[in-house]
């Protein structure tokens, strides 16, 4: 892949970046690759439903590849061409594990529902992918020796890092990984039936806690002076934020998986309020873990 913006790298090195993005796709994704809840859902998702899938991951996967997975300088071309690769790695080891588990029969199986199958858990390998090539043991990407070139490199590091729109792509990236290995199952549902009032109240008030601590000691220790008005606002903002970005995309898959059909609307919140506390940790601690 494209991670480093050089043509002619050494083969070496192009197996050691698909090694990382195997070794992250199947690290982030393997829970759901043995969730029977995920492979019902491929099964009775309407084709269209698919698209949107497939689209969105692209969608979120050139916002990653954008704003953390790739040096600042990369153009738009290398960060399309990575995120189709990523893609197209995540449906060859979804594919590849279900036929493994035997998931997979094309004696008994349609290839409408095979192919229902590998597209909801590419999804998610190949969002572990991008994450796990340009994450796991990456080395600087390369030296710069013109000073300049130095200070706009960092430049466009700190604008990228802080930009709204990475903020909120990180935290997706992050909600989905770490949220989306409980959504399709039944514990949820069960969850949100049997919780009372003041215990969904208290899931709400323990997610928003750990978004300010994970967010105050990720990006703000040391960084900006602690106790001013500034930091506070910046701090609840970001906190807020995440937060808000968890909740969404719990209800979004959950939604997706089915969880919301038949049920009324005050076990929908709770459901996505008890998902959101798994979530939340994912979306504040996006841009630490996976910046």
């Amino acid at each position: 892949m494209e991670k480093r913006q050089d043509s002619n790298r050494p083969i070496s090195e192009s197996q050691e970046e698909y090694g990382r993005g195997i070794a992250g796709g199947l690290l982030f994704s393997f829970p759901l690759l043995y969730t029977m809840e995920v492979w019902w859902s491929g099964f009775i998702a309407r084709p269209f439903e698919l698209i949107l899938v497939i689209l969105f991951t692209f969608l979120l996967l050139l916002g990653y590849n954008r704003y953390a997975g790739m040096h600042p300088e990369a153009n738009w071309r290398s960060v399309v061409i990575d995120s189709f690769e990523e893609i197209g790695i995540g449906f060859l080891l979804a594919f590849g594990i279900l036929l493994m588990l035997g998931r997979i029969d094309f004696k008994t199986m349609s290839l409408i529902e095979i192919v229902g199958k590998v597209v909801v858990e590419a999804m998610v390998v190949s969002i572990g992918v991008s994450i796990g090539t340009s994450q796991l043991g990456m080395s600087p990407e390369y030296e710069v020796n013109n000073g300049d070139k130095k200070k706009e490199i960092k430049q466009l590091e700190e604008e990228r890092q802080h930009s709204l729109f990475g903020l909120l792509i990180l935290g997706i990236c992050g909600s989905i990984v770490v949220g989306g290995n409980v959504a399709p199952t039944e514990e949820i549902l069960m969850i949100g039936i049997e919780a009372k009032p003041i215990q969904t109240l208290v899931m709400a008030l323990v997610s928003l806690a750990l978004c300010l601590l994970i967010i105050f000691y990720s990006d703000f220790r040391g960084g900006i002076k602690e106790g001013s008005k500034v930091a506070a606002r910046i701090l609840l903002l970001h906190s807020s934020l995440s937060y808000l970005i968890a909740l969404g995309t719990s209800a979004l898959v959950l939604s997706f998986f089915g969880r919301f059909d038949n049920t009324s609307f005050s076990v929908n919140v709770s459901q996505t309020i008890a998902l959101g506390v798994l979530s939340s940790l994912g979306a504040s601690a996006g841009s630490l873990l996976i910046r």
